[in-house]
């Protein structure tokens, strides 16, 4: 993913949280809800465990990361599944756990290398905005450390579904190459009526 792309992000991000706009921010989620439900019930499945805030934090950092590669890739990215998900967390926890004194390192550094190979301008702005948030006291360390990990699974599984390396579903506008009647030509159904007033009345 290009440096730019991540930038505008996170600038459109700050913009959108800036002002306020619920419209816009309701529009945002009802997107993503219709086009990755999978990835928001991965990031929300932290909540039963560690609470409302820490939930919350997991799917904004989780929705960040979709609008980054949604913005950096061209028509709609592919809707990741629980198998995409499931096999990207094992990506990224086999990763991590190759990493020496891990947990004695800032939340902020536990990051899997491969990633950082694959996606280096996502994980150079995750790192830097997770670090910010803790030192601002924005986010607890303690919600960091929990959600830090998720959102690299996130990166992962968009990265091997855009790569080919692990599919996701397709998605998208669907083509029909086939040329559309003119509302007085024959209907196509075979019902001998014209097409305005046969098929081409619901239409």
């Amino acid at each position: 993913m290009p440096a730019e792309d991540v930038d505008r992000t996170i600038t459109a991000f700050t913009r959108l949280d800036q002002r306020g706009d619920k419209k816009a921010m309701n529009k945002l989620a009802a997107r993503l809800q219709r086009e990755q439900p999978y990835l928001l019930q991965y990031a929300a499945a932290t909540r039963g465990e560690h609470g409302d805030k820490v939930g919350e934090a997991s799917v904004f950092y989780a929705t960040l990361v979709w609008a980054m590669f949604d913005r950096g890739h061209e028509g709609t990215l592919p809707r990741l599944t629980a198998q995409n998900l499931a096999d990207a967390d094992t990506a990224v926890t086999t990763a991590l756990s190759a990493i020496e004194g891990l947990a004695d390192k800032p939340i902020h550094e536990r990051m899997s290398p491969s990633l950082l190979v694959s996606q280096p301008y996502i994980c150079a702005k995750l790192r830097e905005l997770v670090e910010e948030d803790v030192r601002e006291a924005a986010m607890a360390a303690d919600t960091a450390a929990v959600i830090y990990k998720p959102t690299q699974v996130v990166i992962e599984a968009f990265d091997a579904a855009l790569t080919g390396r692990r599919a996701g579903e397709s998605q998208g506008t669907i083509v029909n190459d086939a040329p559309k009647p003119g509302r007085n030509d024959q209907c196509p159904c075979g019902s001998d009526k014209k097409y305005k007033k046969c098929h081409g009345a619901a239409a």
